[in-house]
C-alpha cells in the first residue's frame, strides 16, 4: 500500500514542448507533473507559466515547480522570481536546492550552514503567504548530499512549511536507502524515482521495482498532509518508449 501518486518531472523531456510533454503525461495515466524550471517554466516568465497552467489543468495533472534556487547563493529576491512563476503555474509546491549547487555538504563550515538554513526558512515563510510548500531537493552535492546533513539542514530550517525530497544516491543499497528513510522519512513530501547504477547508467525501471517496492512501503508517517507523488525523473535514452514502460512499472508499484 503507498500513499503517493504517480508523477513525472519534466527535465526528462528537457527538449520536448510543454503541450507534448502535458500529451506524454495524460497517455501514461499520471496523476501530476513537476515543471522544470531552466527547461519548460523559466523564472520570472509569468505568461509561459500560465499557458502551461491551463495545458496542465485541461489534462487533470497537479503541478509543481522545479525551480533551481540554491539558497543562499540566491537570495529571497531570487526566490520571488521563481516563487512568482510557481503562483502563475497554479503550482501547490516548489522545489529549491539546499545550498551551493556542485558543492559537498561536508566542504561547508557551520556558520555556512546557518546561513543557507536562514535563508531556507526566509523562504519557507514567504511562500507560505500564497499557499506554496517549499520542498528540497536530496541530491548529491548539496546540503541533503547525506542523511546526517538533510537531517541537520530540515532541523535547522525547523519552519513547518519546509520540506524534504528524496530520492536515492545512484546505486544506493536497499539497506541503505531504507535507513535513509528511517530517519528524515518524517519529513518527506514527495520522491522522484528512477534506476540508475553507481555509474548513472539507466536502466528500465522493471529491474529497481522491488526496490522501490519496498522503499515506499516502509516510509515512515510525514509530517506533510497534502497529496504526495512519486515522480519518474529521466528514463533510458530520454525515449518515450521507456517512458511508457516505466510509468506502467510505476503505476504497478504504487498500486493499492
Amino acid at each position: 500500500m503507498s500513499t503517493f501518486e504517480p508523477g513525472l518531472c519534466t527535465v526528462t523531456f528537457r527538449n520536448l514542448p510543454a503541450d507534448r510533454i502535458v500529451e506524454l503525461a495524460m497517455e501514461a495515466g499520471l496523476a501530476a507533473i513537476e515543471w522544470a524550471g531552466d527547461a519548460h517554466v523559466p523564472p520570472g516568465d509569468e505568461p509561459i507559466a500560465r499557458d502551461v497552467r491551463r495545458l496542465s489543468e485541461k489534462a487533470g495533472l497537479a503541478t509543481s515547480y522545479g525551480s533551481y534556487v540554491a539558497p543562499p547563493t540566491d537570495d529571497l529576491s531570487e526566490f520571488r522570481r521563481a516563487l512568482d512563476s510557481a503562483i502563475a503555474l497554479g503550482a501547490s509546491n516548489i522545489r529549491i536546492w539546499p545550498g551551493a549547487r556542485q558543492r559537498d555538504s561536508k566542504d561547508y563550515s557551520a556558520s555556512e550552514r546557518r546561513a543557507a538554513a536562514a535563508a531556507i526558512c526566509d523562504m519557507g515563510a514567504e511562500a507560505a503567504r500564497y499557499g506554496v510548500t517549499v520542498s528540497l531537493e536530496y541530491h548529491p552535492q548539496s546540503l541533503t548530499d547525506e542523511t546526517d546533513s538533510a537531517r541537520r539542514l530540515i532541523d535547522a530550517v525547523a519552519h513547518n512549511n519546509v520540506y524534504l525530497y528524496w530520492q536515492p544516491r545512484p546505486g544506493l543499497p536497499l539497506d541503505e536507502a531504507l535507513a535513509e528513510t528511517a530517519q528524515i522519512g518524517q519529513h518527506v513530501s514527495h520522491v522522484h524515482v528512477f534506476a540508475w547504477d553507481a555509474d548513472r547508467n539507466r536502466f528500465p525501471l522493471t529491474s529497481a521495482a522491488d526496490y522501490w517496492r519496498a522503499v515506499l512501503a516502509a516510509m515512515p508517517a510525514s509530517r506533510w498532509n497534502e497529496r504526495r507523488f512519486a515522480m519518474l525523473e529521466f528514463v533510458a535514452n530520454d525515449d518515450p518508449a521507456a517512458f511508457f514502460e516505466d510509468a506502467a512499472t510505476l503505476k504497478q508499484i504504487l498500486k493499492r
